[in-house]
């Protein structure tokens, strides 16, 4: 695991209100690179594998409907929870996050996530 992925983990555990659980996978094979929670009950790598799902499908669709964009994140509410799947511009990464929706501040969390989604690329 790199220096900047362990950096990555605890920059959002220590600055994003709510944090939950951290992971970041390829989406060509579902590796996951990184993974971090605050709950062990909850399995980020677990939690990523079923996601990778809905980003190859948003992609699939996507394609089939001959658009020419490219996902920038994919947000799902849940009733206590806020899951982001943030996807890397090359769309090779995506970033799975967790986080309290009592707690969570979502404009600080989508600014920190846009700032290391630029990175990824070049470090993993």
């Amino acid at each position: 695991m790199s220096d900047f992925l362990k950096q990555f983990g605890e920059d959002l555990k220590n600055n994003v209100p709510g944090f939950i659980a951290v992971a970041i996978s390829e989406i060509k094979s579902g590796i996951s690179y990184f993974t971090l929670s605050t709950n062990p009950s909850f399995d980020p790598e677990l939690a990523s594998a079923f996601n990778l799902e809905v980003v190859k499908a948003k992609l699939n669709a996507i394609n089939a409907l001959g658009l020419k964009e490219t996902i920038e994140d994919i947000l799902i509410n849940l009733k206590s929870q806020i899951h982001i799947i943030d996807v890397s511009e090359n769309n090779e990464y995506f970033i799975y996050l967790a986080v309290d929706s009592t707690k969570a501040n979502l404009g600080m969390t989508k600014a920190l996530l846009n700032k290391y989604k630029k990175e990824i690329k070049g470090k993993i």
